[in-house]
């Protein structure tokens, strides 16, 4: 039997606004959406979903990925859960990039399905409204270029993978 998660609780009781909690909810409404039918686990992108955003309880800058990680960890949750939150900014960082960004040199790129899939539900959902990756990119001119290709290089990833994987 699989561990219930009461995220929403877990991100009230860690101090979230209730914008980042209903920007969370949006997240893993659309990345279950992206979900439905593929061969992934369903529960651990919900939970990834809901809690990928928890380090915005102690920071809004970047960190708040790692932050979060580390909150999971320390809450007991599965590094599974704590790796979605770990990489879920863009579409990643690696190493060297999280060290120019003043942070642990932690490969924070995505790697499994449900890492991706959170990364880009995320990168779709602005606030709480869904928006194309076209618009998320003009929204994110002021990143590097390799930063902005690696984003929609995972939408189109991901887009593949749900094509290629959906059983109807």
């Amino acid at each position: 039997m699989k561990k219930v998660i009461h995220a929403e609780k877990l991100l009230r009781e860690a101090g979230c606004s209730a914008d980042v909690i209903a920007h969370s909810k949006a997240v893993r409404d659309l990345s279950l959406l992206f979900s439905e039918n593929l061969p992934v686990e369903r529960e651990l992108i919900e939970a990834g979903a809901m809690l990928h955003d928890i380090g915005r309880s102690k920071t809004h800058t970047i960190a708040h990925a790692q932050v979060g990680a580390d909150i999971c960890r320390k809450l007991g949750l599965s590094e599974e859960i704590a790796r979605i939150v770990e990489c879920h900014i863009g579409a990643g960082l690696t190493a060297e990039e999280c060290v120019k960004e003043g942070l642990r040199p932690i490969d924070c790129v995505p790697q499994t399905p449900e890492e991706k899939i959170v990364a880009n539900a995320d990168n779709l959902v602005r606030g709480t409204e869904v928006i194309t990756i076209d618009e998320r990119l003009r929204l994110s001119g002021n990143l590097p270029e390799k930063i902005r290709k690696r984003m929609l290089d995972l939408a189109i990833e991901v887009s593949e993978f749900i094509a290629t994987n959906a059983t109807f």
